[in-house]
Parts: structure tokens; C-alpha cells; sequence
């Protein structure tokens, strides 16, 4: 049974850009478009359907009809639906305590202006919609599961843990996109890896390497995210020991805790790096060390639900893993490869 157990609805922010993306979704799934591309009716459908779109909002049964379509086209017998912690206003005293957002500072302006843009939605709307689903998700042969994914803050447990509790999660993905309150991972603060030289880029890395660690040893998540996705523009280490020794520290604290983590396909299909999380080296120590995955396709859009998530299950196989995880109502279960 294949499953992909980290795809999102939306993210932002809002640009041209998005909307390009989001017209490039929508006309995958409209056929009736497929003769008439390049026509002035062609444009017409499309503008009428982002109309519609961005009127009806991103958790609209319409959109999410979309995801459940492609994923019965696939074949999938699981899916998760998260969205990121960052995309709540409720959150956002968390955010903007973490965060860089110096506005005297190029990138505390330009963290600022994303985190208004991509701050858009209520979290009791996106729960609701997707526990909504839910139902005809599963009269389709799909169980639809309820996740979040939380950027995880060191010194930010018991916030976090506040803003989590009281929603009927099946599984809470923890996540690193910050250090210390830079997003590495947002293509409009590339710069700043451009800047670094060997040695602080090494620094960097561990930074990261151990918040990933400390994430792992707070006990709150269910899997973890993309472990190595600092190397995301792939700026990256060429110490391979460097590289070892925290690869082991994380698997260690993975099993120490029995949390699990997932093989993760976005920086893949969508960044500069094009490798899977974890990569290889980092996936072979893992495995060794007796780790527990889910696999994902990160999708942000429905049309990538899914992508490489039947590889990456092979791959697991390949190496000698029995089964991987699914989630309900914050428990275990295992399904069998």
C-alpha cells in the first residue's frame, strides 16, 4: 500500500509567481482545456477558474476535490493533509518571537513582509475543512488523515505545545526552517549563504544539525521532517565526518525517543539541490540504526501529490525496511511493504 503523509494545500505567498503556479494546477486537471492552449478561450477558462479559486479560499471543497482526485488516479491508499504552523494568525506572536524581523535589517524587512503574506488563515478553518473531508475522502477508498507541520523553536516548547493542544490532530510533523531566526529554505534569503565561506557554513550546519537534534529530544512530534533540508540551495559540506558523526547523533535520538522521520521528496522536484531528505549517506545511516519512516511527496499543489512517493517506498524496501508508518489520532500503525 502506498501512502504520502506530508502534502499541503497553500502556502504563499502571493505572488505572480503563485499565481502562475496555481493556474498550472488547475489547468493539469481541466480537460476540456487540453485543445484550445494558447487560445484567448483558453485564457478566459483560466482566468475565470483562478477567479474562483482565490474566491472560494484555499481549504474550499472544490480545491481539496483536486487532491483526492489525483491521489485516487495514483493509487493511494493514505494521504495526509498538513499545513504549515506559520500559515495561522494565532501563531503569530510565536513567529515574531523567533524570527528575525529587525526592521532596520534587509532581511528582518524581507521576513517580515513573507510572514504577512503567507500569515493568511484561520488554523479552526483548515481542521475543520480537512476533518470535513474526511468522510468522502474514505467513500473513495482514501483514509484522509488531520496532520500540521510545526516549525520548532529552541526555548519555544511550551508555546508551541499550547498552540497545538485542543485540535484532533492524527500526527504532528515537527520541522527546522530557521536558524537562528533566518529562513534558509526562502529563495529571497539565498544571499546570505552566498556570503559564507567554508567554515561558516560548517557552523551553519551545526547550528542546524543541532536544533534538528534538540527538536527530536523534546518529545513532541510524531515524525520529523526533512532532516537534511539545509542543504537546500546546495551550498553543502564536503567534510564527509563532519557530516557522519551528526548523521549518527540524529538517528541516535530518533530511536532513543521513538520518534520517526519520512523520506521527504520536495527539495527534490522543486529546489536547487535535487535530492531527496535525507539523502543517501544519510538515509543508509538511518536505516542501520533501526529508524522508523513515513514517505511524502511534500506536495504544495494537488498535481505533485504523490510524486515519488511509490520510488521512495521501493527504495526503503531495497534497503531492507519491513514497513513504514501511518498515523490515527496520534498513534502508530504500521503497514507492511
Amino acid at each position: 500500500m502506498t501512502i504520502d503523509y506530508h502534502v499541503h494545500v497553500e502556502e504563499g505567498p502571493y505572488s505572480f509567481r503563485w499565481l502562475a503556479r496555481t493556474s498550472q494546477a488547475l489547468a493539469f486537471f481541466d480537460e476540456a482545456d487540453s485543445p484550445s492552449q494558447g487560445s484567448k478561450y483558453s485564457i478566459e477558462r483560466q482566468v475565470q477558474a483562478l477567479s474562483q479559486r482565490l474566491q472560494k479560499g484555499c481549504y474550499s471543497e472544490d480545491w481539496l476535490d483536486l487532491y483526492l482526485h489525483q491521489a485516487k488516479q495514483l493509487g493511494l491508499r493514505e494521504v495526509g493533509i498538513v499545513d504549515h504552523l506559520y500559515r495561522f494568525k494565532e501563531t503569530r506572536a510565536y513567529f515574531e518571537r523567533y524570527m528575525q524581523l529587525d526592521e532596520s535589517a534587509e532581511i528582518g524587512n524581507m521576513q517580515r513582509f513573507w510572514l504577512d503574506s503567507v500569515m493568511t488563515e484561520r488554523m479552526g478553518d483548515f481542521v475543520s475543512a480537512i476533518t470535513n473531508a474526511k468522510e468522502k475522502w474514505q467513500g473513495q477508498g482514501i483514509a484522509l488523515k488531520l496532520g500540521i507541520e510545526a516549525d520548532y523553536f529552541v526555548g519555544g516548547e511550551e508555546e508551541l505545545a499550547s498552540l497545538l493542544q485542543g485540535y484532533p490532530w492524527d500526527y504532528v510533523i515537527g520541522s527546522v526552517h530557521f536558524v537562528e531566526g533566518w529562513g534558509f529554505d526562502n529563495p529571497q534569503t539565498q544571499y546570505i549563504f552566498e556570503k559564507m565561506d567554508a567554515e561558516a557554513l560548517r557552523e551553519k550546519y551545526a547550528q542546524f544539525f543541532s536544533t534538528v537534534e534538540k527538536m527530536i529530544h523534546s518529545r513532541m512530534f510524531d515524525f520529523v521532517a526533512h532532516l537534511d533540508n539545509f542543504k537546500v540551495f546546495n551550498y553543502q559540506i564536503k567534510d564527509v565526518a563532519f557530516l557522519y558523526s551528526w548523521y549518527v547523533q540524529i538517528a541516535d535520538a530518533l530511536v532513543t525517543t521513538r520518534t520517526a522521520t519520512e523520506i521527504n521528496a520536495g527539495l527534490y522536484y522543486r529546489y536547487p539541490v535535487k535530492e531527496m531528505c535525507p539523502g543517501s549517506r544519510f538515509l543508509q545511516v538511518l536505516v542501520e540504526q533501526g529508524v522508523e519512516f513515513t514517505v511524502s511527496s511534500d506536495a504544495h499543489f494537488p498535481d505533485d501529490i504523490g510524486k515519488y512517493t511509490f520510488a521512495n517506498t521501493d527504495v526503503l524496501k531495497g534497503l531492507g525496511v519491513h514497513s513504514i508508518l501511518g498515523f490515527d489520532e496520534r498513534k502508530k500503525k504500521y503497514i507492511e511493504l
